[in-house]
Parts: C-alpha cells; sequence; structure tokens
C-alpha cells in the first residue's frame, strides 16, 4: 500500500449531527487547494492496525478506504470508477474507533497518488465531509466562478490608497490599490456624495467602471476580499497620501469590511 501522511474523516455515526457545516468560506479553501474533487460512495473500508499507522493523533483511528465516485467535480485527468485513501476518523466519546459503513457517501477535496490513478490523498486532515446536494452544488458554483476567464484573482496584499475631496462639503473619492497575486490591476473606490449613503465598488481593471458595485456575498470575488484585507490598511498603504486625508481613507477602508463582512470558517484556514 504506497499511500502516506495524514488524512482525516468526520466520524460516520450520527454523521450529519457531529460535522460542522462547511461556510462559503471553508468551501472555497478546500474548492480551490484541490486538484480533485468528487462525491464518493464507500465500498469498504479497513481499520489499520497502530503499528501501520505511524503519525496518527491521539483519539483517531486510521482506515484504509476504497470508495467507489459517484460523480467528479473537479479532475482534469479524471478517476477510476473505484479510488482508495487514507481516512483518520476521531474516535466515539467512549474512545472506541467508529464503524465507517458501506454505502456512506462524501464529498472529498484530494490529489493523485501514485502512477495508476486510482490512489488519492485528501489535501487536509478534514477535506473528506458528508454529502450533501447542497454542499455539492456550492463547490461546483464556486469552481465554476474559479475557472472563468474573469475570475476575481487571489490578493496578495494592498498597496497606495489616496483620498480626493469634492468641491461640496461631504464629497470625497477614496481609492485603493490591491496587490493581485496574477498582477491585474485591482481598486477599491468608495464615492460620498452629500446626503447619500456612501458607495463603494471594486474594479478589476485599469480603469474605473462606473457601474461597477461591490461584490455580492457568497461569490469568488466576496471570498477573495472578505478572507483576505486585513483589519486596518498598513501604514506603507498611506505613504504617498496627505497625512490630513488619513482618517478619512481609514474611514472609507472600515466602511468596505463592514460592508463585506466576516469570513467566518468552522475550520481553520491553511
Amino acid at each position: 500500500m504506497s499511500l502516506g501522511g495524514t488524512f482525516a474523516a468526520i466520524p460516520c455515526e450520527s454523521l450529519a449531527a457531529q460535522a460542522l457545516p462547511l461556510t462559503f468560506a471553508d468551501a472555497a479553501d478546500l474548492s480551490l487547494q484541490a486538484p480533485v474533487v468528487a462525491h464518493v460512495r464507500i465500498a469498504r473500508a479497513s481499520r489499520l492496525k497502530p503499528a501501520e499507522a505511524i503519525g496518527v493523533g491521539p483519539g483517531r483511528t486510521r482506515y484504509y478506504v476504497e470508495a467507489d465516485v459517484v460523480s467528479l467535480i473537479r479532475g482534469a485527468q479524471g478517476l477510476p470508477a473505484r479510488i482508495s485513501y487514507l481516512a483518520d476518523m476521531a474516535n466515539d466519546a467512549a474512545g472506541r474507533a467508529v464503524k465507517l459503513r458501506k454505502k456512506d457517501e462524501f464529498l472529498i477535496f484530494a490529489d493523485r497518488q501514485g502512477t495508476t490513478g486510482s490512489e488519492v490523498r485528501l489535501v487536509a486532515t478534514d477535506a473528506q465531509v458528508p454529502y450533501t446536494a447542497a454542499g455539492a452544488d456550492r463547490v461546483r458554483a464556486i469552481l465554476r466562478e474559479a475557472t472563468a476567464r474573469d475570475a476575481a484573482p487571489r490578493i496578495a496584499g494592498i498597496g497606495r490608497a489616496f483620498h480626493v475631496p469634492g468641491s461640496l462639503p461631504g464629497e470625497s473619492e477614496t481609492q485603493i490599490f490591491l496587490m493581485a497575486a496574477d498582477g491585474r490591476p485591482v481598486s477599491l473606490n468608495v464615492l460620498r456624495r452629500p446626503g447619500e449613503t456612501p458607495r463603494w465598488a471594486v474594479s478589476l481593471s485599469e480603469i474605473v467602471d462606473e457601474s461597477a458595485t461591490a461584490p455580492r456575498p457568497d461569490t469568488l470575488l466576496w471570498y477573495r476580499l472578505a478572507c483576505s484585507l486585513p483589519q486596518s490598511l498598513p501604514p506603507q498603504s498611506l505613504a504617498e497620501a496627505d497625512p490630513a486625508t488619513a482618517p478619512a481613507i481609514q474611514a472609507d477602508y472600515q466602511l468596505i469590511k463592514m460592508s463585506l463582512g466576516p469570513c467566518t470558517r468552522s475550520r481553520p484556514a491553511r
């Protein structure tokens, strides 16, 4: 058996009740990390002896799992009808190893192992989650967005920020430049006009589109911003701005952060 490393699954007794539901950020974290995403059905699972399960954490048991692929959600090279992988599963409340039942269904987030393609490796210790149709649809939607030609890029940092007061009292515009991992120009723009609610938008080009808006929640662009932007602007972002405008820039940045809302996760980000 050539599979190695530590993997994890969720206990299968009272599986739905015990598993924390994946938030949108959880699903995006796993989906974007995994070259292979599949809906699988357990065919058989064998518990390994302690001597064969080196590195398993306390309170967990390692299994060698064979599963039938119900559907392949992501995987450019395809998968055989049956795959195998290792899963480290938490023991029950009494410390006993749980049973991984035949025909239990999961979504797995994995990478290919070996040369046959039938062996995969989960990308994280919790990268096997109980299957639901809604969960699978969410993952498909994330991957569709991620593979689109104009997909929102990963945010690598924050660049310069500037603030320009308008000609009327209470009128202003703030522009905050972001650093994208692919080098694409990205900026956040906040427009304030007297008597109107402040409006902000994100631009993914050098030219600010007048029709641009804030991203919808639970979209890839929302995830890239909400889960990447720090709580406050770093000092270097204000280095080239007029010091008198720094409070206004920080206030507009906080407006953006509040509008985006928290990046809620039920699992640690990796």
